[in-house]
């Protein structure tokens, strides 16, 4: 427990929570954004400044060499607590398609319980990967794109879209595949 409360003060932990807290924000402009449009240009401030501390984070725990386990779960749970509250409500609004929503949420939940799984078996949490940033990243445009109202039939629209979707399974498989690694390789540690 001392360790996690040590950790906690490490600076990328404090901008990975802060990034975590702006839920709390996002809840409440969502509830807005309902009644009244204009409100989507607080939210999209609120994103980018979410992108800004998800880039400043992992920055400045390689620059600073603050690498920590407690970093490697909540810069992670941040970003699929904001992209699961985002997309969630753009999909009550009726700005997403069901398809996409359902993807982006079971990609999380099984990404969220495999990284348990493995966690309870080789005792780490495995950091993300750039494939798994890049979905995320490439879900992040297409959430931008869609609270900037584009044309749903425009080649934009569609083009990140299927990127998005492409991206989802491929981190899905990718995370699988090193996940399956991972344990094959612990397994054959404890043979020798």
């Amino acid at each position: 427990m001392n360790k996690i409360l040590k950790e906690i003060y490490l600076l990328p932990n404090l901008i990975s929570l802060f990034r975590l807290l702006l839920f709390i924000p996002l809840i409440f402009l969502f509830q807005l954004m309902r009644t009244d449009d204009n409100y989507r240009y607080y939210i999209l401030i609120l994103i980018l400044i979410a992108f800004i501390s998800d880039l400043l984070d992992g920055y400045t725990a390689r620059k600073r060499n603050q690498i920590s386990e407690l970093g490697k779960i909540i810069d992670p749970l941040a970003d699929k607590v904001l992209v699961a509250l985002i997309v969630v409500n753009l999909f009550f609004m009726e700005m997403i398609p069901t398809f996409f929503f359902w993807l982006i949420i079971l990609r999380d939940i099984f990404i969220f319980l495999g990284g348990l799984y493995i966690k309870k078996k080789i005792g780490k949490v495995l950091p993300s990967n750039l494939l798994g940033k890049a979905t995320v990243f490439s879900i992040g445009i297409f959430i931008i794109i869609t609270l900037l109202r584009l044309n749903q039939l425009s080649v934009i629209y569609q083009g990140v879209m299927i990127i998005s979707i492409t991206l989802c399974f491929a981190s899905i498989i990718g995370y699988s595949l090193r996940a399956k690694e991972i344990l094959n390789w612990k397994k054959n540690e404890t043979i020798l």
